[in-house]
């Protein structure tokens, strides 16, 4: 196999990767599982008693998913604009969550500092909190975007 037809190969490959995209029935899907999950978050906090840590977390992750389901599916009508508007949200989601994951411990251990009058540990986030942000600034400005496009 010479190197012109690896790259080639290797660049179909990655288009196909990069254009991914699940139809457009499995918005409705990512949208129930998020529903769901927030109920079941609800219900578990205010109704259940007990150790519920495992449910907590298994509530936390069906969420994620729901909203990557949601972000990769597919409009009804996609074309060029959309997929441009779609890897600017995927860029501004990237670097509005970056900001989030820097500044954010900083403001939390802050403000935890002058309510408690000092004597607060430094906390970073966990990776659900910078996930489910990222996730919810990508829907929100695919969202905002192609309505304004």
């Amino acid at each position: 196999m010479t190197s012109e037809k690896f790259i080639d190969c290797e660049r179909k490959q990655f288009k196909k990767m990069l254009n991914f995209r699940l139809s457009h029935t499995f918005l409705k899907i990512g949208i129930a599982i998020v529903v769901a999950s927030i109920i079941g978050m609800f219900v578990r906090a205010f109704a259940l008693d007990g150790d519920t840590e495992t449910l907590k977390e298994l509530f936390k992750k069906t969420l994620l998913i729901g909203m990557l389901i949601m972000s990769v599916s597919k409009d009804k009508e996609e074309d060029e604009m959309t997929n441009a508007l779609r890897a600017q949200s995927y860029s501004i989601a990237f670097i509005v969550g970056v900001l989030y994951a820097l500044i954010m411990p900083y403001v939390e251990f802050g403000v935890s500092n002058v309510v408690n009058n000092g004597g607060e540990n430094f906390k970073d986030l966990g990776d659900f909190q910078v996930l489910l942000f990222m996730l919810m600034i990508q829907l929100l400005f695919y969202h905002n975007l192609k309505r304004y496009r």
